[in-house]
């Protein structure tokens, strides 16, 4: 060949990598298109694409022509081993003119027969993601030549590769972020709540969220937490994290034991993990607040008549550092009219000024009110018209006022869940009618056990209605728990004493039952004028 044809046969192959028709292409299709068009340049018989996992330890089959079988079976090239794993590691191109057992670990190349094998590196700036090979069927000693077109391919690859995959995993990871933030926060008496959750401005999604659920006890548990890192891999870490902590607060109560479970998890299943974790148990009876600090930046306390102040929490090391520390909890009042911000450093925290500005702005911002409306004037302080330059997390726990003492009527479907809801209610009713805490404790028994025998006894599959009515007239509490349903005789030698230990709890009890169905009809004496013998 001419040196005139050589030269346009070389402008015709770079244009055929170079051809902007490619830029509108997904990654898998572009993989495929410029696999074909390595064959036909080349004049080879087998190509493939094997990119690196998460890990950074093996290689992946992405994208094969000729060795369908390779993505088909999924095949793992450990990097370091076999010809596609020496590649990677030494990061330049490695021709194999005879292929046999001691050069390739992969039998599916010796099985279709191949001879030859030339590799390169797939590489954007200092990092390898993947490796690029062809291969013949009959032996051929690849040029020089061959060697620099497959790796101006690998290039074209290697840079869109990263380009596509980059913007699916900011989608990938916005989408999981947003699906495990709550949808819809509790309706719990007595509380408000609301939040706010803006993605940082750099475009990479981080790993903060917040969290609110209910606990068998009645109690919320609530936490804010901001995994360390960014993209994809923060994102899947938080989503593991805040199902962690719900499972743990089963476990316990204690916010502090929490976290210390979430720490051991963190350290011993993901070592390259670490996150700092607010975690705060709310007993909306007692208007008390237990919280744990990992590392997280304290909570604003809202009260009416001053200003916002930090609540002083034992700040604690963040979870997954090497060596575990005791943990330690503060427990706060929930003033009526007052409540909690709770938030992410990326909320406060600014490169150009000191952290303490930002806390004092916040603290400023924080004052008594309706949870939304303190949720907007936090984030309109914060944050205004900029954008938000790391992601943040707010969330906003407000005590209402409580209503007028009067009656309290519930009608839930007679369902083990509704046993949580029917005694939240009650102890939130009886702190606002001035009940003592033993009135609470012995009165919230009585009815729960009346109310879960109307849940085991009272329907059959079809269900029913469960109705749980409260009422004070003076020092003395009227309780009713009825049904329509046709009660089912008890089951087991040791069933049917829940009635005994209703009547211990309350000064009087008595069931009515008929056609319209059961009510358990009790009485007891609250607050200060009950005497020692009621």
């Amino acid at each position: 060949m001419q040196p005139a044809e050589a030269y346009g046969e070389r402008l015709r192959r770079l244009q055929a990598l170079t051809d902007s028709d490619l830029a509108r292409l997904g990654v898998d299709d572009l993989l495929d298109v410029v696999l074909e068009r390595v064959r036909d340049l080349l004049s080879v018989d087998t190509g493939a694409v094997l990119l690196l996992d998460p890990s950074g330890a093996y290689l992946v089959a992405t994208s094969a022509l000729g060795l369908e079988e390779e993505t088909r079976q999924g095949v793992r090239i450990p990097v370091g081993r076999g010809f596609a794993g020496r590649v990677a590691q030494e990061r330049r191109a490695v021709t194999i003119p005879e292929v046999d057992h001691g050069n390739v670990l992969n039998p599916i190349l010796r099985e279709k027969g191949i001879r030859s094998l030339l590799g390169v590196p797939l590489c954007v700036g200092d990092d390898v993601i993947g490796v690029l090979h062809v291969g013949t069927l009959a032996p051929r000693a690849f040029t020089d030549d061959d060697a620099e077109l497959l790796q101006l391919a690998a290039d074209r690859i290697a840079l869109a590769t990263r380009a596509r995959m980059t913007v699916a995993e900011r989608a990938a990871a916005s989408a999981l972020q947003r699906s495990l933030l709550p949808g819809l926060l509790p309706d719990v008496p007595g509380l408000e709540f609301a939040a706010r959750y803006v993605p940082g401005g750099g475009g990479d999604v981080g790993g903060d969220w917040y969290d609110v659920f209910a606990l068998p006890s009645g109690q919320l548990c609530v936490v804010v937490g901001d995994v360390v890192g960014r993209g994809l891999p923060a994102s899947v870490a938080m989503g593991r994290l805040r199902s962690a902590v719900r499972a743990y607060a089963l476990v316990s109560e204690d916010p502090a034991e929490i976290l210390r479970r979430l720490d051991e998890q963190v350290r011993h299943f993901e070592r390259d993990v670490m996150a700092t974790v607010l975690c705060a148990i709310v007993d909306a009876a007692q208007h008390t607040v237990r919280i744990s600090s990992a590392g997280h930046p304290p909570p604003v306390l809202a009260a009416p008549g001053r200003a916002g102040e930090l609540v002083e929490v034992p700040t604690d090391l963040p979870v997954g550092l090497p060596r575990p520390r005791s943990r330690h909890s503060v427990t706060v009042d929930l003033p009526v009219g007052g409540g909690l911000v709770l938030y992410t450093d990326g909320l406060v925290e600014r490169r150009t000024e000191p952290l303490d500005e930002g806390l004092g702005r916040l603290t400023a911002a924080v004052g008594p009110g309706p949870a939304e409306a303190v949720c907007a004037a936090v984030m309109g302080r914060m944050i205004g018209g900029d954008h938000a330059v790391d992601d943040v997390a707010l969330l906003v726990v407000m005590r209402t006022s409580p209503a007028p003492a009067g009656s309290l009527r519930l009608v839930e479907p007679a369902v083990p869940q509704s046993l949580r809801v029917v005694r939240h209610a009650v102890r939130t009713y009886l702190g606002a009618v001035g009940a003592t805490a033993e009135d609470v404790a012995d009165v919230v028994l009585a009815v729960g056990e009346a109310a879960a025998n109307v849940v085991e006894h009272a329907y059959g599959p079809a269900g029913g209605a469960l109705e749980v009515v409260l009422h004070r007239d003076g020092p003395r509490l009227s309780i009713t728990v009825a049904d329509t349903g046709s009660w089912r005789e008890a089951r087991g030698i040791n069933r049917g004493r829940g009635t005994t230990m209703i009547a211990a709890l309350v000064d009087d009890v008595r069931i009515d039952r008929d056609t319209a169905g059961t009510r358990v009809v009790m009485t007891r004496t609250i607050g200060d004028e009950r005497g020692e013998d009621r």
